[in-house]
């Protein structure tokens, strides 16, 4: 399938039982519910989805198990991120075989890169499949920064097209923009961002609170894409408590608490992360329930 790149793209989790192995089953449901709700795209294995708590052949079977449910619906893509370039170009290759349709690749892991070695991780992994690229940027998770002037450099390779923007710094839009023209599709990749990040420019947003409130997702991106910057404002602020959940170290821990007080998953992540208690967790509990207490009427929205 041709990659469509625009709309909301969950970072979807991965569904583990209470021994930490994977549940496919559960994935498989959760994938349905937010097809159910109009998502426009699926990313399997982000950072979200805990990628790197993988094995290599765990995270196959998700991409194999999970192209078999979505059978076609909607463009699947999968993170890349890997210790090394090597496995990294070589998970590509698998990936572009097992069946997805693009990937959103990160700086190797560990190692912190600097400019050249960022560029030359990119430019491999480009080379190693015929897929499309995202292009993830987050310096705040992974110290490694892409910058407006670095992505100039890698416009001459041209299965990189698109770029999820997560440094937090949502002028980075408006330069990009400034420096490569219409040359790649930006993404919004940080929750909290979202409506600054369309109003800039930003064609799709990958997302992390999507799993727990998925119509509420697609309702502000048709709202904010739409130009009804009031309507728009109105349910971001209700939804922005929420929205700061997926700014912190904790993220994926917050995600899976909300997806489990909604009734759509586990809270279950693999070690090392593990479940949120005491104090912290009372609090995330605080914010969530109270989001579930004033939730919109969404027709209102339509």
């Amino acid at each position: 399938m041709q990659v469509q790149w625009s709309g909301v793209y969950p970072a979807v989790t991965t569904q583990f039982r209470p021994d930490e192995s994977i549940d496919f089953e559960a994935t498989a449901r959760h994938l349905e519910a937010l097809l159910k709700a109009g998502v426009h795209g699926l990313i399997l294995l982000g950072s979200v989805g805990e990628n790197t708590a993988l094995d290599y052949d765990e995270k196959l079977a998700v991409l194999k198990q999970m192209l078999a449910v979505v059978k076609g619906r909607v463009p699947v893509l999968t993170g890349v991120a890997e210790i090394t370039t090597r496995t990294a170009c070589r998970f590509a290759r698998d990936a572009e075989k097992a069946g997805v349709d693009g990937l959103m690749v990160l700086p190797a892991m560990i190692y912190k890169a600097d400019r050249r070695e960022a560029l030359a991780h990119f430019r491999s992994v480009a080379h190693a499949s015929g897929l499309p690229i995202m292009i993830y940027n987050n310096p705040p998770a992974y110290y490694v920064d892409t910058t407006p002037e670095m992505f100039v450099e890698l416009m001459d390779e041209p299965t990189i097209v698109a770029i999820k923007e997560s440094s937090d710094n949502v002028r980075r839009i408006t330069d990009i923009v400034n420096l490569c023209g219409d040359r790649y599709i930006l993404f919004s990749g940080v929750d909290d961002l979202v409506l600054e990040s369309v109003l800039l420019g930003a064609k799709g947003w990958v997302s992390g609170l999507v799993n727990a409130f998925p119509h509420e997702n697609r309702a502000l991106w048709d709202l904010a894409t739409s130009g009804r910057w009031e309507e728009a404002r109105e349910l971001y602020r209700w939804y922005t408590p929420l929205l700061h959940l997926d700014t912190k170290i904790k993220l994926v821990q917050y995600i899976k608490l909300c997806m489990a007080e909604v009734g759509l998953g586990s809270e279950v992540t693999r070690a090392p992360k593990l479940a949120i208690e005491g104090a912290e967790r009372e609090e995330v509990l605080r914010i969530i329930r109270a989001a579930i207490a004033t939730r919109p009427a969404l027709a209102a929205h339509a």
